[in-house]
Order: structure tokens, then sequence, then C-alpha cells
């Protein structure tokens, strides 16, 4: 029974078939001697303890159950709901933690990449760090998603329905590294065709470009070791999309180049460096300082006073107060011919009944468009001797009345 739940497995889902043999190759090494309808949770559980002392890993036997109890059909149904109800199903399997390489440790794998003898990890691993496409992704591409001429690849089949098709463009670095690698490529099997895997398969070399390398593991491992650098290949996906959060790029262009369906899963990828953090909050303490210099230096510019409004702008006398009246017949234009300016001009017509030439609201506004202020003016109204301060909303209706 297990022969043919493989073939027909293999079947229908070829990406993880190697897996799902492997699963079903321990436990019918532990179970294969018992009936279908002897296994309930003591075996379940049995099994479980038994992979542990092998060292296996929980999320590993949990995968493992999961192919037992398809295999058992049906009454594998009803087990799980049993298991599931006294929380027996699943062993609490650690949470990896995922990381973002800095940029110090990208440069030593990629150095030790083009060292290594494996030809496909260092093309591997820049297809890792500038496209984001995953393991089974980049495993199985083809000449014929690979277009260096307009500079962009395409994805097949993908982890989910958001990944598969979409398009990624090659920036300058990913391209002249997938040009190298084609020239090699040529050199090896000659032209390269579509259907021919960009990956190909064989060991210790590849020997067979119609069928798809299956693992990088080993080439994988040697580099970090010898880079120095702790981490998981799939953490090269979540260096990219850290970098991309961090450079400024929205969400919805990140989640196109990583294939992502919801903003959520795009939050459990980006893994913001503590530097940027840093940066982040220092801007926000100076920028109002920037602010501050560049407004004093416009007002500046504009010969605004900067500290104190009682300061004359350069090139204007500043008027003196004075008790003394106004000289009757001295016109407006003579005395800003003299330099003297006030805030309000001196009206030297009485009651006679002959109206001024400008009224003061006129003069009011001439002094606002060009004239500097300086100190408030009495003026002398009338004959009688006597100085008021001037009210414009009065005296300009005594004046037309």
């Amino acid at each position: 029974m297990a022969d043919e739940y493989l073939t027909a497995y293999k079947l229908r889902h070829p990406q993880s078939a190697v897996f799902a043999e492997y699963a079903v190759n321990h436990v019918c090494r532990i179970l294969g001697s018992r009936m279908f309808v002897d296994c309930n949770e003591a075996t379940v559980t049995l099994y479980q303890n038994q992979r542990l002392k092998e060292a296996a890993a929980p999320k590993s036997v949990n995968e493992e159950i999961g192919f037992l109890l398809r295999l058992m059909g049906d009454p594998g149904d009803l087990l799980r709901i049993r298991l599931r109800k006294r929380k027996m199903l699943k062993l609490k399997a650690g949470r990896s933690i995922a990381k973002a390489y800095t940029v110090e440790e990208k440069e030593r794998m990629l150095a030790e990449a083009k060292k290594a003898r494996s030809p496909h990890i260092f093309p591997a691993i820049m297809l890792a760090l500038n496209a984001g496409i995953r393991d089974a992704e980049l495993k199985n591409l083809t000449w014929a998603q690979m277009d260096l001429t307009k500079g962009y690849l395409t994805v097949g089949k993908s982890k989910t329905e958001a990944g598969e098709g979409r398009t990624i463009p090659l920036n300058t670095t990913l391209a002249e590294c997938m040009t190298e690698y084609a020239e090699w490529y040529r050199e090896k099997f000659g032209k390269p065709q579509p259907q021919w895997y960009l990956f190909p398969f064989g060991k210790p070399t590849p020997s067979d470009p119609t069928r798809p390398v299956t693992t990088l593991k080993t080439a994988w491992n040697n580099v970090r070791k010898n880079a120095k650098v702790e981490g998981r290949w799939h953490d090269n996906r979540h260096t990219l999309i850290t970098d991309l959060a961090e450079s400024g790029a929205g969400d919805q262009t990140i989640m196109d180049i990583a294939g992502h369906v919801s903003k959520q899963m795009l939050k459990h990828y980006s893994h913001i460096r503590m530097q940027a953090k840093r940066n982040a909050l220092e801007a926000i303490v100076k920028k109002p300082a920037i602010a501050e210099a560049a407004d004093g230096k416009e007002k500046a510019a504009d010969g605004v006073p900067t500290k104190s409004p009682t300061v004359v702008v350069a090139g204007a006398k500043a008027t003196r107060r004075s008790n003394a009246p106004a000289q009757v017949g001295t016109s407006n234009a003579a005395m800003n011919s003299k330099g003297n300016y006030s805030e309000l001009p001196t009206i030297t017509q009485g009651f006679g009944g002959v109206s001024p030439q400008k009224s003061p609201q006129s003069v009011i506004s001439e002094v606002h468009r060009g004239v500097k202020r300086g100190r408030k003016s009495k003026i002398l109204i009338g004959s009688s001797g006597r100085t008021r301060t001037y009210n414009p909303s009065v005296n300009s209706r005594m004046l037309c009345h």
C-alpha cells in the first residue's frame, strides 16, 4: 500500500516527492509489521518517541505522522481527530529564528562561493540575494525563464499562487553574473536550449542539462563554514526583503518581487536592522535643527530681521521722535527726500474745507507697500495748537464732512 501511495503522490506532487519517500520509508521501518486497525494513540506516541531517540527534528516527525495518517485513509482521519482533541497530534517544534545577513557576511559568502568547486553555488547565491527566489524555484529554473536580453526572469511553479509566474528584473550585478554563467554553460553543453535547466544535474560536476540539480546543500554548507557565517539558505531571501524594506521600497513592490500574498507574511520576512532603526530615530532629531537653520538663512537673504523687530534694515535712517509740530507747507515728498520716514505722514491742512490731495487711507497703503516703519508721530490738527495721536478712522471721517 505504501508503494501505491508513493507512486500516486509523485505524479501529483513531483516537487516534494523526495521528502515523501524519505518520510514513508521511516514509517514503514518502524511500523511496517503492524496492521492499520492496530494503530491508535499509543502507536503514534511510540513512533514519536522512537524518532526523537534517533535525534530526528520534531518538525520532521510531525510530517511523518501526517503521511502515516494519510496512508491509513478514513481510520487515519478519525485517529487525527482524537489526537488533536488530546493535543497529541504534533510535537512542539522550536521555531527557527530567521535573520538578515549583514553586508560583511554577504561579501565573505560570495568570496568563498567564487572559489568553490561547484559551478552552481555562486550564481545560485546571487539569485537568492538579488532576486529572492525560493530554493525549489531556483533549482527548477530553465533558460526559457531567463531573458538576459531584456534583463528579467520569470518564476515558474511556486509555493504560492501569487509567486507563480511573477517577473523579477535583474539588477546590474545579477545580470553581469548570469551573463558570465551563460558563457560557462555554453562552453560546457553548447547553446542553451529553452527546456534545459539553468542548474543541471550531475555529481561531482554537472553533466545532464535535461534534469535539474537535486540539492545545493553540501556546497552551501561549505561556503557558509569557510565564510564563518551562521544561517540558513532561506535567510538569503529574508536578507533581500529586508534590504528592500530598508531602501524605502513600497510594500506592494516587495510583495510582487517576493511573491507574498499578505502584508503579514511580508512583516515576518522583514528584519529591519538595528542601524536602520537608529538612523530613522536620529533623523527626527536632526530634522528640526536643520529646518531652523535653513529658515534663518532664508530670512537673512530676504533682509528680514531674525533677532529683534526693532532693528532697521540697512540703508534706512531711524526716525527720531520729536514733540515739535511739523512745519506748515512741508510736503510729503520733501520729507521723504530728506530720508525722514514715519509711519504716518503729517497732515498740514486745517478745517478750511479744502480736502487733502490724498486720503489718509491711500497714504497708509503706500506706507505699507514701500516705506519703512518708524516711530508713531504726533500730528498737529487745525490751528488750535493741540496735538493728538492720529486715528485713521476718526480723522478720515472729519476730513470728508
